[in-house]
C-alpha cells in the first residue's frame, strides 16, 4: 500500500511530520494525529497544493473573495491563529507571504513522485512493492468541490493510473507476473474504460504465458466497450493477442 513507502519516506524527508491530504486534511508529527480546525482546512491546502511562496494578500482573496480586503485579511490571520493553537503550525507567514515549512512532507507530493520515478523508469526497490489496495482510498479530499480541488483531484488521479501502468512494465520486466496483474486490475478498478490499463493487463498475462487469460480479458474490455460507447478496441490492443478484425 502506498501507506508503507510514505511512512518510508517521511524518516528522511519529512522531520517536522507529514500533512495527509488523502482522505483528510489531516497532520502527523512523531506518531501524533493533529486534526485541522474547519476554518483552516482550506488555507492549508491551499498552501500545500500550490506549493510557495504565495503572496498572502492574493491568497486572502482568493480564498475570501466575499467581501473587502481588510475583510479577507482578517480571515487569514483567523485561520493562522487556529492552526497554531491546534499544533498545526507549519505555514510560514510574515507580512508578504505564505509557505509550507520546510521538512513538512505532504502524502499527495511523495505519491506524485513515486509515479514519476516509475514513469521515468528509475523506481526504487520500495517503489515495486508500494500498490494500493484501491484508487478509492487514495481519494484526494472526498467532499471538497471547489474548482482548484476538482482539478488537482484528476491531476491526481491520472499520475497514479500512469503510474500503475507503468508499474506493470517494471513488474513483467522482473517477471513478477503476479504482482503485475495485481498492480493492472486496481488501474482498470479505477477505470474499466481506460484501454491502456486494460492493455496492461492483457500483457501481464501473455508475459506468464497465460494466452488464453489475455484472450477472457480482451473480449471481457471488447463486450464493455461495445456495450457503453458502441465502439471497438484498437487495432493495437488486439494486435496484442496476434489478430485483427475482420
Amino acid at each position: 500500500m502506498f501507506a508503507n513507502l510514505i511512512d518510508e519516506l517521511v524518516v528522511d524527508q519529512a522531520p517536522q511530520g507529514t500533512l495527509h491530504l488523502f482522505g483528510g486534511p489531516f497532520f502527523c508529527r512523531c506518531g501524533r494525529r493533529f486534526e485541522v480546525p474547519e476554518g483552516s482546512k482550506r488555507l492549508l491546502v491551499f498552501v500545500a497544493l500550490r506549493r510557495g511562496p504565495l503572496e498572502r494578500r492574493r491568497v486572502a482573496c482568493e480564498l475570501w473573495p466575499d467581501g473587502d480586503d481588510e475583510r479577507a485579511a482578517g480571515n487569514l490571520r483567523s485561520a493562522l491563529w487556529r492552526l497554531n493553537k491546534v499544533g498545526v503550525d507549519i505555514i510560514n507567514a510574515d507580512k508578504n507571504c505564505l509557505s509550507l515549512r520546510r521538512g513538512v512532507a505532504i502524502d499527495v507530493a511523495l505519491v506524485n513522485s513515486w509515479a514519476a520515478r516509475l514513469v521515468g523508469g528509475r523506481p526504487t526497490p520500495e517503489d515495486l512493492t508500494a500498490v494500493p489496495e484501491g484508487l478509492d482510498s487514495l481519494d484526494l479530499l472526498p467532499g471538497w468541490y471547489d474548482d482548484w480541488i476538482a482539478l488537482e483531484r484528476e491531476s491526481v488521479r491520472q499520475r497514479l493510473l500512469h503510474g500503475l501502468e507503468a508499474l506493470v512494465s517494471e513488474l513483467i520486466a522482473r517477471h513478477r507476473f503476479a504482482e503485475a496483474v495485481t498492480a493492472s486490475m486496481i488501474a482498470i478498478s479505477a477505470d474499466p474504460l481506460r484501454e491502456t490499463a486494460q492493455r496492461s493487463l492483457i500483457q501481464a498475462h501473455l508475459a506468464e504465458g497465460n494466452w488464453a487469460e489475455a484472450y477472457n480479458a480482451y473480449q471481457r474490455y471488447r463486450r464493455l466497450l461495445w456495450q457503453t460507447l458502441q465502439m471497438h478496441p484498437s487495432q493495437q490492443l488486439l494486435g496484442l493477442l496476434g489478430q485483427s478484425e475482420t
